[in-house]
């Protein structure tokens, strides 16, 4: 068999020569894809803020209001009545319902590193699982009260109380049926802080059938008249 000619020193050299300069190639085409990438995945204020843009007008470009506000829910597919939507307002500590001031919107979206539609839809997940943590649930139902309120008026108005009641509570509350039926028949045209901040000890303290109320303790007097008002009914259904 005949011997396989050597190659010379001079090829060789130009073969590695040629190899390491294609792996200098794909290495510096892979570091740009990568940079790329991360430069799409890092937060940037410049982007955010371009993005909230899109939503405000050139007469007051510093708010969004109620016609940006609908094609911003329409951009992130989630209607404006739903309930991730106030978890987002808590999120930027929005002062006026329906309104997200450029501050409000950075400071938000900044912590949760959303500059993007896909990157806050990615994140609606953890807004709806701040729902399922009593501490954060807490704080978002108190911060809903003087979020929804007439800014001019101390209490809220019964229509918005019952329509924050109902997003808030209503898939919760076994009793919160009957509570708006109470509600409903009341003599109550508003609702103030204090009580709105017991209906929601009520509803995680107190037994379905009322066992475990104290008329002595020291509950807001709607919430008395409430459990009087349950009990009559019931044992009127119970007699008929």
């Amino acid at each position: 068999m005949p011997r396989s000619k050597r190659r010379s020193t001079t090829d060789m050299s130009s073969n590695e020569d040629d190899r390491y300069a294609s792996k200098r190639l794909r290495n510096s085409n892979s570091s740009r894809r990568v940079s790329r990438v991360e430069e799409a995945q890092s937060f940037s204020q410049k982007r955010c803020l371009s993005w909230f843009r899109e939503y405000t007008t050139p007469d007051d470009p510093d708010t969004l209001g109620p016609e940006g506000m609908e094609k911003f829910c329409e951009d992130i597919g989630v209607e404006p009545e739903n309930v991730v939507m106030l978890v987002l307002a808590y999120k930027m500590q929005a002062r006026q319902m329906g309104f997200f001031t450029k501050e409000e919107w950075l400071k938000g979206l900044g912590e949760m590193q959303c500059d993007s539609i896909q990157k806050l839809q990615y994140r609606l997940d953890y807004l709806r699982c701040l729902l399922n943590d009593q501490n954060a649930f807490k704080a978002i139902y108190r911060y809903a009260y003087d979020f929804a309120r007439d800014k001019d008026q101390r209490s809220m108005d019964m229509d918005t109380a019952k329509a924050m009641l109902q997003l808030l509570l209503g898939k919760h509350w076994p009793l919160y049926s009957q509570f708006s039926q109470f509600l409903d028949q009341s003599k109550y045209k508003v609702i103030n802080k204090d009580q709105w901040c017991n209906i929601l000890e009520f509803s995680r303290t107190i037994y379905n059938d009322l066992s475990n109320y104290d008329v002595d303790g020291a509950w807001p007097v709607m919430l008395d008249e409430f459990v009087e008002w349950l009990k009559a009914a019931r044992a009127k259904n119970d007699i008929s």
